[in-house]
């Protein structure tokens, strides 16, 4: 087997189909299951097996699997040592970031960077996983948790403080009193909320939402917090938003309650690539940019 039909190979044990391998690697179904094919057939051996839930590794294939993630670890070494002696000011930097970030603070800083390098091209991602600076799945990444591995640059960039917010037509129908969620009468509040995916119940922001609303109806659930803030625009509910975000719309009303949690927002870079006059350039782009909006940000 050569190194390609070894990429196959990883995508489809990783991701356990055909058609996500394929999108993985950027090619059609069809040319992704011929590849499988022409794999099986090199190495005279089942190292995949199809099953109801998708593909699982065979006893040799998973032996097989360790040895291919040791090559690929080794290639995208030699790539990240190559790459870090790139002395162009031109290129393609891939940065991964969460929406907020990728539109308020991102989209500025990449402007800024064009205006002094255009031979750098970005590409943005938003992808809600956490891609992976060490297997190159992107050059730069900002994020709202920090890094982990030794092998990484790391540093705080920013703070973002929350609050609950919602629009003044919805506060007309569902007036907010002081401090609490308790109407005119003293009940209860019956508010409506928008809030997270189950799946992401645990964060910080969402734990507080309920806290402050434990009788609160939920109205809608996204995992994007753009999505979020468009349904409180909207006059569905109260949303606990990133003051970073939601500050900056005039159809919203911050309401007053006790302080919201607040979450660190971290760049990261794998050490190999930092020197980079391209990334080095993105990076000074984005610090022009978080200079300029630090008044948006929570104080350090």
């Amino acid at each position: 087997m050569d190194w390609d039909d070894l990429r196959n190979f990883l995508a489809i044990a990783r991701l356990g189909s055909l058609s996500a391998a394929a999108r993985a690697l950027g090619v059609r179904q069809s040319t992704m299951s011929r590849r499988l094919a022409v794999l099986e057939e090199r190495s005279g051996a089942r190292l995949l097996l199809r099953t109801p839930s998708g593909y699982v590794l065979t006893a040799l294939g998973d032996a097989v699997f360790k040895h291919a993630e040791t090559m690929e670890a080794e290639a995208i070494s030699a790539q990240r040592k190559v790459q870090g002696c790139d002395v162009a000011l031109s290129g393609s930097v891939r940065v991964t970031a969460v929406e907020v970030i990728a539109n308020h603070l991102l989209a500025p800083a990449i402007a800024r960077l064009h205006a002094r390098y255009p031979g750098i091209s970005v590409e943005v991602l938003t992808d809600v996983r956490s891609l992976s600076l060490s297997k190159r799945e992107a050059d730069l990444a900002i994020r709202m948790t920090r890094f982990e591995g030794n092998e990484l640059y790391a540093r705080r960039i920013a703070c973002f403080g929350s609050a609950l917010y919602a629009s003044p037509d919805y506060l007309a129908q569902n007036p907010w009193t002081g401090e609490s969620p308790r109407g005119e009468d003293g009940a209860a509040s019956a508010h409506s909320i928008i809030t997270v995916l189950e799946d992401q119940a645990h964060l910080p922001e969402a734990k507080w939402l309920h806290q402050v609303l434990p009788l609160a109806r939920v109205v809608v659930q996204s995992n994007s917090r753009d999505a979020q803030l468009y349904a409180a625009l909207a006059g569905l509910g109260i949303a606990c938003l990133s003051r970073y975000q939601a500050d900056r719309e005039q159809g919203l009303r911050r309401l007053t309650t006790p302080r919201g949690p607040s979450r660190e927002v971290w760049l990261g870079v794998h050490a190999d690539i930092r020197q980079m006059p391209r990334i080095r350039a993105m990076i000074e782009a984005l610090d022009s940019e978080i200079a300029a909006q630090a008044p948006l940000f929570d104080p350090e």
